[in-house]
């Protein structure tokens, strides 16, 4: 019998130093009740029967995706599914064989190309050669805007012009104006474009937020402006009152959804690194609550290879400075001590590349439902 739980693992627990005292706050699991990429009941199977060699599940997730316009998890799991197929690609290889015109597997092959450039030093040489198979992808359904965030994913690591990106963006809006995956990939390609100019950032972020439904995903998008800028050394220009909004507007999001919220788990975990790292410790011990027992990679991946590990110390440091945090402003509902600058020491940018971008338009109408990625 094949050990299901086995072919799950890259997506289950990951190895971590072992814990000598465990005691977590009230509403929060043990460390040991904690999963990493936790996939939910729709990728769950499709990942077990990929181990095993078989795609139809995969093909029926993703076919179910675009024929509901289900954009948001169709992008999810384009992405985890492109994951795994980079370890078990014999499942994937099956799939192109049996049905090459699939727009589903076009998709997957398409961002499993651009995983396998993006990790070689010769990335921008070798993601021109992926071209085409974005070109398929977007050819096979024209609805479908995830192979028009691989195309911006694309443009910055090819390190495409301005005029490129900016017809690659506006393709994207007209097919799902509030994408959230085409959005976090554009503000990642306008911040390598302008070299870390984190107002600039922080002002296409704002724009599309205030363009977006309460109950989009695009409200934290801010957040990730957040979240570039903290992890970029900080630098001029940015007040801490831009961070905090930023940061409320991913709080008021966080709220929409309901306490363990699979789904929502992504986003509320690098909601809770900016919290941590602007000193807002029961904000903080809050989103871990919300959390519940689901970490994810990201954003915990980009200060330690152990990201579970990373997301539990974490945990614990919020626990422990919640219980000893100063009195809160009842008017501003700010700790008085202002801004800490403890939490997790930041990495690089989000990429780098050409300056001089210009400030695309965000999307209007649209939602995303509690449902999706």
């Amino acid at each position: 019998m094949v050990d299901t739980m086995a072919l799950l693992l890259p997506f289950g627990r990951a190895s971590r130093t072992a814990r000598n005292v465990e005691r977590p706050a009230v509403g929060l699991p043990t460390d040991a009740e904690v999963l990493l990429d936790a996939p939910d009941d729709h990728l769950g199977p499709a990942l077990v029967a990929a181990g095993q060699g078989a795609y139809e599940p995969a093909a029926e997730l993703l076919a179910a995706t675009r024929l509901g316009a289900r954009w948001e998890s169709r992008d999810g799991y384009v992405l985890r599914l492109a994951a795994f197929a980079r370890s078990r690609p014999e499942w994937l290889q099956a799939w192109c064989a049996a049905a090459p015109h699939d727009p589903d597997a076009l998709l997957v092959k398409a961002q499993l190309a651009v995983d396998r450039a993006w990790q070689s030093p010769a990335r921008a040489e070798l993601l021109r050669g992926v071209s085409p198979l974005i070109t398929a992808a977007a050819r096979a359904d024209d609805r479908d805007p995830v192979p028009w965030r691989i195309a911006l994913d694309h443009a910055r690591g090819s390190r495409a012009g301005h005029t490129y990106f900016g017809e690659v963006w506006e393709a994207a809006l007209r097919r799902a104006p509030l994408h959230y995956g085409c959005h976090v990939a554009a503000l990642r390609y306008l911040a390598t474009s302008w070299h870390g100019s984190h107002r600039e950032c922080f002002d296409f972020a704002d724009r599309a937020a205030q363009d977006a439904p309460a109950d989009s995903l695009v409200q934290a998008l801010p957040t990730r402006a957040a979240f570039a800028y903290l992890t970029d050394g900080c630098g001029p220009g940015v007040p801490p009152e831009r961070l905090d909004a930023a940061a409320d507007r991913a709080v008021a999001l966080s709220s929409r959804f309901p306490a363990t919220d699979l789904w929502a788990a992504g986003m509320r975990n690098k909601l809770t690194y900016v919290l941590v790292r602007l000193g807002r410790w029961e904000d903080a011990l809050e989103q871990l609550r919300l959390i519940g027992p689901y970490a994810t990679s990201f954003p915990w991946s980009r200060f330690s290879e152990d990201p579970l590990g990373r997301f539990l110390e974490v945990r614990e440091e919020v626990r422990t400075r919640a219980a000893t945090a100063a009195p809160r402003d009842a008017r501003a509902g700010r700790p008085q001590t202002g801004h800490a600058g403890a939490g997790p020491a930041g990495a690089g940018p989000e990429g780098a590349g050409p300056e001089g971008a210009g400030h695309p338009r965000s999307g209007r109408a649209g939602r995303v439902h509690s449902g999706d990625h």
